[in-house]
């Protein structure tokens, strides 16, 4: 089964992973775990506990693997960082402080 699934933590494509996922996988570059809250179809920061599953048990650490059995891993977890408003914010606390 082809899928377009990548790494929660830095973008790594995962089509060579079998699905369904194994609590155990992780990334082939950066060896993050691969079973967490982070890269599953339910975890959304807007709601309570991070999880829109009502019967799930909260997970304290999202991007650790865990046992949940609503896990459901979903596209497009990997949110590449902002490094222009990075650099604009370091940019203005340089000018702050006085540093060049």
């Amino acid at each position: 089964m082809s899928h377009n699934l990548s790494c929660w933590k830095c973008g790594t494509s995962l089509a060579q992973l079998s699905l369904p996922l194994r609590r155990l996988d992780e990334c082939p570059k950066c060896r993050a775990e691969l079973h967490v809250c982070k890269l599953c179809v339910d975890y959304d920061t807007r709601v309570a506990k991070h999880c829109r599953e009502p019967t799930a048990e909260e997970v304290n650490d999202k991007t650790r693997a865990n046992f949940c059995d609503f896990f459901k891993p979903r596209e497009g977890a990997y949110t590449a960082p902002n490094t222009g408003e990075v650099d604009k914010a370091r940019s203005e606390l340089e000018k702050l402080f006085g540093k060049k």
